[in-house]
């Protein structure tokens, strides 16, 4: 091994120069860098706007090695393939690269591990994608935590390491493999009109993440604790974009949290406990990966969720027109921004899983189409917490009354009127937004007057407890 052979750098949800050990370890080694972005399957098997969000952020990382000399190689294929023949092609010493903790990562990643090795080069997978690796925050008993207060009670006393710098030099190989064109990928083409609508709203790249991070300790963590509740407010840090695709890190937002908290204000410790219900999920999906996929609870395999998505209740919720207003502003927010306020995600969730008695899978695979901020442990728990079926979840007789709910968290319809055009003599470009954000195969119009509700409040109340009590929950 010579020290010009280089080390390749397995780009994947991690697009940020700083606080990136395998870029950061790969530099220290004083070797040429050469980072590597894969086009696998389980990038294409994302849903339209995650997968949109992939090619935007890919793009924005790709300027930035470049402008530190360095460059990002695009190829497409399996990931054992490519980076072998990468390795042959280069004569690369080792690849490095961010653990990824979803079971279809897992599995490709102990592949492409096991095949490296036998070619007799390094691999070495580096821990920075959450605050704590899954395994390190144990009960007691030594098993994992199904409830989320123990689990923070334990995680919030662990060590998170300072964020690390970014690479100060990016050695460059004597010459570059060659790469694919991001543009041949078409990471886009399913967003199709929806695209020019939500990238107003992107906020692309690491620096813009920073920014989010810098502004929201600034400006909203004091009262963080209290509008992060009200939708028509900007409480938020709205940093789940950024986090999603590592452009970011936790440990950066964790650590910022921390000095707020120490310097007295407020809403700091919620913003703390929100990264660590974070973390509860990836520490779920990492000890009981099914969560993704089948419900939690085992019990609830005999309940008679409608699965079927031809239903009429099942089209009005995904075109947001099911005549409840809150119910209808979060999914048109969702569609318009690619985002959707967590307070009214719960009341979206709850309103197809109880009052229409839908399977939660059909909201997690309709998030998974729809959001810029997809996160597939974050979505699966989000789900089942809400449907009752997973751990630590909403009581199966918690039904959320969307009603009231927008009456205590949206008294003066900020919200609402922001978002919902119909009936309205001058409603927001936003509201109007959404009709051209949504396929026009739907037929809809800001004219077309607004709908009675498919299930109505209390009639769908009933229908859900009937149902729970019948199984026995």
């Amino acid at each position: 091994m010579h020290d010009t052979s280089p080390i390749i750098v397995w780009i994947r949800r991690d697009l940020r120069l700083s606080d990136h050990a395998a870029l950061h370890a790969a530099s220290a080694t004083g070797r040429p860098v050469i980072p590597v972005f894969i086009r696998d399957a389980l990038v294409d098997g994302l849903g339209a706007a995650p997968k949109w969000r992939l090619g935007l952020g890919v793009d924005h990382f790709a300027k930035s090695l470049a402008a530190k000399g360095s460059r990002l190689i695009l190829r497409s294929g399996p990931a054992v393939d490519v980076l072998t023949a990468l390795v042959r092609d280069t004569g690369a010493a080792g690849v490095y690269w961010m653990r990824a903790y979803d079971p279809g990562s897992v599995d490709r990643d102990t592949k492409v591990k096991a095949a490296l090795k036998d070619l007799g080069v390094e691999a070495q997978s580096f821990a920075g994608n959450l605050l704590f690796e899954p395994w390190s925050v144990q009960t007691k008993q030594g098993g994992f935590y199904k409830v989320y207060t123990p689990f923070w009670r334990a995680a919030r006393t662990h060590d998170v390491p300072a964020p690390l710098p970014a690479p100060k030099t990016l050695p460059a190989p004597q010459s570059w493999p060659q790469g694919e064109a991001l543009e041949d990928w078409h990471l886009g083409r399913q967003m199709r009109r929806g695209a020019a609508v939500v990238l107003p709203y992107v906020q692309l790249g690491e620096q813009a993440a920073q920014g989010r991070l810098g502004a929201f300790v600034a400006s909203k963590v004091a009262d963080y604790a209290d509008q992060r509740n009200l939708p028509g407010v900007d409480g938020t840090s709205c940093l789940s974009e950024n986090l999603s695709l590592g452009e970011i890190s936790p440990a950066q937002c964790w650590h910022a949290g921390r000095r707020a908290m120490e310097e007295g204000k407020q809403g700091a410790e919620t913003f703390l406990k929100e990264l660590a219900w974070r973390e509860f999920a990836y520490h779920l999906m990492w000890h009981s990966p099914h969560i993704l996929t089948s419900n939690w609870r085992e019990e609830w395999q005999a309940f008679p969720w409608n699965e079927d998505e031809r239903l009429a209740e099942v089209k009005a919720w995904k075109q947001a027109r099911t005549g409840i207003r809150f119910v209808d502003a979060g999914l048109r927010e969702m569609y318009v921004t690619g985002r959707m306020h967590n307070r009214v995600r719960m009341i979206v969730g709850s309103y197809l899983t109880k009052h229409l008695l839908c399977h939660w899978k059909i909201g997690q695979a309709w998030f998974e189409e729809c959001l810029i901020d997809w996160d597939p442990a974050a979505n699966a728990m989000g789900w089942q917490w809400v449907a009752g079926s997973g751990p630590d979840a909403s009581p199966y007789f918690r039904v959320f009354n969307p009603v009231t709910q927008r009456e205590k968290f949206d008294p003066d319809r900020a919200y609402v009127d922001r978002w919902i055009a119909e009936g309205r003599k001058s409603p927001s470009a936003e509201a109007l937004s959404y009709f051209d954000a949504i396929p026009q195969r739907w037929g809809m119009s800001a004219a077309n007057p607004y709908p009675d509700p498919v299930v109505a409040v209390d009639e769908g109340r009933k229908r859900a407890l009937s149902a729970y009590e019948n199984k026995g929950f």
